[in-house]
């Protein structure tokens, strides 16, 4: 599989657009110097209002592949791979993020 254009999403694959660096592990748990994706805005927010960061170690969600197997993120994947690239769509933090559980 080729690398991915800078202005291409790693997770949802849509493009042209801007990305933002996200740790696969996040720098909290000990993912500074881990590898990164680059995502879109939408996938980045998405994946932060679905999952804390102690629960993406927790369930392991620390590779782009994890990550697309996941249920919900697969759905969300499923859906936001019809939208333009240039789209931002509204979310809500998940009961749980919010909660800080």
């Amino acid at each position: 599989m080729k690398p991915p254009a800078l202005d291409q999403c790693e997770l949802c694959f849509r493009s042209p657009l801007a990305t933002t660096v996200h740790h696969l592990v996040p720098r909290e748990k000990g993912g500074k110097l881990l590898p990164t994706a680059l995502l879109c805005k939408a996938c980045h927010r998405q994946i932060h209002a679905l999952y804390s960061n102690s629960d993406l170690v927790t369930l392991g969600l620390t590779t782009l592949d994890k990550l697309r197997q996941d249920p919900r993120i697969a759905a969300y994947l499923k859906w936001i791979s019809g939208q333009p690239p240039g789209s931002e769509p509204k979310l809500r933090k998940s009961r749980r993020v919010r909660s800080g559980r």
